[in-house]
């Protein structure tokens, strides 16, 4: 039989997942949440992606972690992330518009490393960006192996002499708390959010919408009203239909 959907290697960066045959196909980067880059879930939404026509990435980007651990968000290097978005561009199979797809800790992971390209004036932006359950505001730093539940004896609040992030060796500039400028993008923006989040309140995303919308942007928002932090089955579908349309309108044209 011919595949319809087929795995190519970007060399040094990671697996690719698109449509069968010689493309170019516009391309997608997806960056996972707390759950790591092993757990495949940023795998099979890369799947969902490649049945519609798209190249897509998922990039794993957090320290250390293996198929039992999720690994850690803590000194992320977004150069890094930078460097790996720029490779897709590169890649024989990517057309020429690339975006960029991300969850939770991903959705926060993409509009701040868009937001520090923009700042600095990185060249080769996101053609558009894409975000569930994003925070308005850079989180603190995350290692699956203390993670308990809210409740559990051994739950521990979040370390704020930890940072998540770094950019180019530094990270003083992404304090938790720290407003993140995506409003400074011009580009398309997505943003979904579950209103029965109890994650990742939705609030964040209303505030980071009203704060887009005073400074002139106009992101496509999405708030489900039934749906938490993973959506349901009934929800994804939802969901799914709305991602799709937005990349199709903004790479596929």
């Amino acid at each position: 039989m011919k595949l319809a959907i087929v795995r190519r290697l970007i060399p040094d960066w990671g697996t690719t997942y698109g449509p069968a045959g010689d493309g170019p196909f516009p391309a997608v980067m997806l960056l996972h949440g707390s759950e790591g880059g092993y757990s495949g879930w940023s795998h099979r939404n890369a799947v969902m992606l490649a049945a519609h026509g798209f190249l897509a990435f998922p990039f794993p980007y957090s320290n250390g972690g293996n198929a039992w651990n999720a690994g850690s968000i803590i000194d992320v290097p977004l150069e890094r992330t930078m460097e790996a978005f720029r490779a897709l561009r590169a890649f024989a199979f990517s057309d020429a518009k690339v975006g960029m797809f991300g969850v939770s800790r991903g959705a926060e992971h993409a509009l701040l490393v868009t937001s520090l390209m923009v700042r600095d004036g990185e060249s080769g932006l996101p053609d558009a960006v894409a975000a569930l359950a994003p925070p308005d505001v850079i989180c603190g730093a995350f290692d699956a192996r203390r993670f308990r539940d809210s409740g559990d004896p051994g739950f521990q609040e979040w370390d704020p002499a930890e940072r998540a992030w770094t950019w180019k060796g530094a990270s003083d500039c992404l304090l938790p708390t720290t407003p993140i400028a995506i409003e400074d993008y011009d580009g398309p923006l997505f943003l979904a959010h579950g209103k029965k989040d109890k994650v990742w309140s939705s609030h964040m995303t209303e505030r980071l919408t009203a704060r887009l919308r005073s400074a002139g942007r106009a992101p496509e928002v999405h708030l489900y009203e039934d749906q938490g932090h993973v959506p349901d089955s009934a929800g994804e579908n939802v969901f799914n239909a709305d991602l799709i349309g937005f990349f199709e309108r903004t790479l596929c044209q």
